[in-house]
């Protein structure tokens, strides 16, 4: 897997500590300690992992749901596992990653890397740059922490994004 101007780990104190650089487009990836709501910057799209009934009843999805609303707009688009559905709000993107049919399923590893495929198209399509997310799949849906981090670095890789994933 070739690798672009990554940032893998950050330190406990925030401070990006950047592991390897090349030209051309680029993506980074930040992890940090933070509340997602708080820190993430004003400019930055949201993603998070949902089911495609989109019933976001626990977790930091309820917390999306409260926060977004919208999800009979959602339902309206039809998306299914493997897509993405999103809402604009405030000039920005809130994506919702479909990862599994139902709530209380839990996902595949390829239908979560499907559906960050759709989401980089997404991102290419609509002009994103900066992204943050929660850390996502590795919460209820119980994907392996290692399998998202290298899933995320393989799909995104050579996209120009900037993303960061928000750990409490």
């Amino acid at each position: 897997m070739k690798s672009n101007n990554l940032y893998s780990q950050v330190l406990s104190n925030n401070i990006k500590k950047p592991l390897i650089k090349s030209e051309g487009p680029e993506f980074n990836l930040i992890e940090c300690r933070g509340d997602l709501f708080v820190d993430a910057s004003q400019n930055s799209s949201l993603a998070h992992c949902v089911s495609a009934d989109f019933r976001m009843g626990k977790g930091i999805a309820s917390v999306f749901k409260e926060k977004f609303q919208g999800v009979e707009e959602l339902l309206s688009q039809k998306k299914g596992v493997g897509e993405v559905a999103f809402l604009r709000r405030n000039d920005r993107y809130i994506f919702y990653i479909i990862t599994k049919e139902k709530y209380f399923q839990k996902p595949t590893r390829r239908n979560f890397e499907n559906s960050l495929y759709y989401l980089k198209e997404l991102c290419e399509e609509l002009g994103v740059k900066v992204l943050s997310a929660p850390k996502i799949g590795t919460g209820l849906d119980k994907l392996p922490p290692e399998f998202v981090r290298k899933t995320i670095l393989k799909v995104f890789d050579g996209c120009d994004l900037n993303m960061t994933i928000f750990y409490l």
